[in-house]
């Protein structure tokens, strides 16, 4: 992991010490991350770490920063990004940046590099401006040996994964991810992912998981997460956790009562959470998973079918029935890359722009020629506030943006990958009071760097490498929105 200080901008630092400090944070109102109360202290940062905290009043330095009335914390630590492609156009990573964030975790949802080594290689060879971390990815792994055949793997080809798996976590990966609601990850049952668990736990890693379900069979789904860390031995990172659609809205209720007895019986189950109503993802997840079984190659097969296009769109209107919705209004296209005058329109809207009637099946039909002209990602407006809210209250939540690297001014992506912990901070802590500010910090901070192992970051502590941010809280919000992220 690369060493920078940030400050809502980088600031580089100078070589040598000679009773000078490079990097002086003076009267800063000092956050360490660690949950405590915060106080008043200058920061003295020496070749990239923290060298000494307190008073420090006769120290000199080579750069100065008066943080009179601002907050100084640990930079920010979003343990689940998807980081993988977009960074060789944006080493940048400003959306990353503008949002105080300094370490992510990427290979998230079971999409990974397989090549770890490599992957860090190239991450250096480009000046990458965030430490980046990765996990090595189920589906990955399950496609480099099997492809997307729809069934279990064969002996031969489960060895091959675990020993994928532990050649990146000797590579540095710092755990398996899976992505149980996306092809090939979907046809996968418990045990292969135990097997790959227990195959990554030799290294020490965590397990974290886009679980199978999180609408109507959110427990079971939350179950098999904790059931894979009990057998394979590891820690548990749920990925977003959230109930969806109005049928489950209130369940929070019980799902984090269910983390909170598996914590009791001592494995260690924590989550992460983005503090939006909306998910994003593929367009895809609106097909019955079956229609993929082979790839998309044969989805398009299947499409050219008229009966099994009669019976795809069916089952499609059946979820939506189940959902206790009446159309697709509620499903936004994020990216498009045939037609980018789609971006930011409902399926509804582009529905009506095809010249199709205000129904669903229409709007079905209409989807299936968007999936068969290329991927789309959307934005889905299917969570509550208030379980947003229950969910954010439980103290090993931690805040993740679940966002990829964004370009200012192109496409529509949802707003969390700009704004999210912004949003907290503001929203959450300053206007609605749900946690405190000392508790989202560590949220933010030392608790996603305890889970993942990074010794050296996720508080403000001698020695630690200098990751820093600064803020003024009165003001802190984000300005990200749906319609202009």
């Amino acid at each position: 992991m690369k060493r920078i200080i940030l400050l809502f901008v980088l600031l580089g630092t100078l070589q040598g010490f000679t009773q000078n400090f490079d990097l002086l944070i003076k009267n800063g109102k000092i956050i360490d991350g660690t949950g405590n109360s915060w106080y008043y202290g200058n920061i003295g940062i020496w070749n990239g770490k923290i060298y000494a905290i307190g008073k420090l009043e006769d120290a000199r330095a080579n750069r100065v920063l008066d943080a009179k009335g601002l907050v100084v914390a640990p930079g920010f630590i979003d343990v689940h990004a998807h980081i993988e492609g977009d960074e060789w156009d944006v080493p940048t990573a400003d959306n990353f940046i503008y949002d105080g964030v300094t370490s992510v975790v990427t290979g998230n949802c079971g999409g990974s590099n397989i090549d770890i080594k490599s992957y860090f290689n190239r991450l250096d060879s480009i000046g990458m401006s965030l430490n980046v971390a990765s996990l090595i990815g189920h589906n990955s792994v399950r496609r480099e040996i099997m492809g997307d055949a729809q069934r279990d793997p064969k002996p031969d080809e489960q060895q091959k994964m675990e020993l994928l798996v532990e050649q990146a976590m000797r590579d540095g990966a710092v755990g398996l991810s899976t992505g149980l609601i996306y092809v090939p990850g979907t046809y996968s049952k418990t045990p292969e992912v135990i097997g790959l668990g227990k195959a990554a736990s030799k290294y020490n890693g965590v397990y974290a998981s886009h679980i199978r379900n999180e609408g109507d069979h959110v427990t079971d789904a939350i179950e098999e997460a904790v059931n894979i860390g009990r057998q394979a031995g590891m820690p548990v990172q749920i990925s977003h956790f959230k109930v969806t659609y109005k049928t489950n809205w209130g369940r929070s209720v019980s799902t984090v009562a269910q983390v909170d007895a598996a914590r009791k019986e001592g494995i260690d189950v924590t989550m992460d959470q983005y503090p939006y109503i909306a998910s994003s993802t593929t367009l895809d997840t609106t097909v019955p998973e079956w229609a993929f079984s082979g790839g998309r190659d044969s989805l398009y097969i299947r499409l050219d079918n008229p009966t099994l296009r009669t019976q795809i769109k069916k089952e499609m209107l059946e979820s939506l029935k189940r959902k206790q919705l009446k159309d697709y209004s509620y499903a936004v296209i994020a990216r498009y890359g045939p037609d980018d005058s789609y971006n930011g329109k409902s399926i509804s809207e582009v529905n009506k722009l095809r010249g199709r009637k205000a129904k669903a099946e229409e709007e079905a039909e209409t989807i299936l020629e968007l999936i068969k002209s290329g991927r789309v990602q959307m934005v889905y407006f299917s969570m509550n506030e208030d379980d947003i809210e229950r969910i954010m209250k439980y103290p090993f939540t931690m805040t993740a943006s679940d966002a990829g690297i964004a370009e200012f001014g192109k496409n529509m992506p949802h707003p969390r990958a700009y704004g999210t912990n912004a949003r907290v901070l503001g929203k959450y802590v300053r206007e609605r009071k749900v946690i405190g500010l000392e508790e989202a910090i560590r949220r933010m901070t030392s608790l996603p760097a305890q889970k993942f192992k990074f010794k050296d970051r996720g508080l403000l502590r001698e020695g630690f490498v200098a990751d820093i941010v600064v803020f003024d809280e009165s003001e802190v919000a984000d300005a990200a929105t749906f319609e202009n992220p």
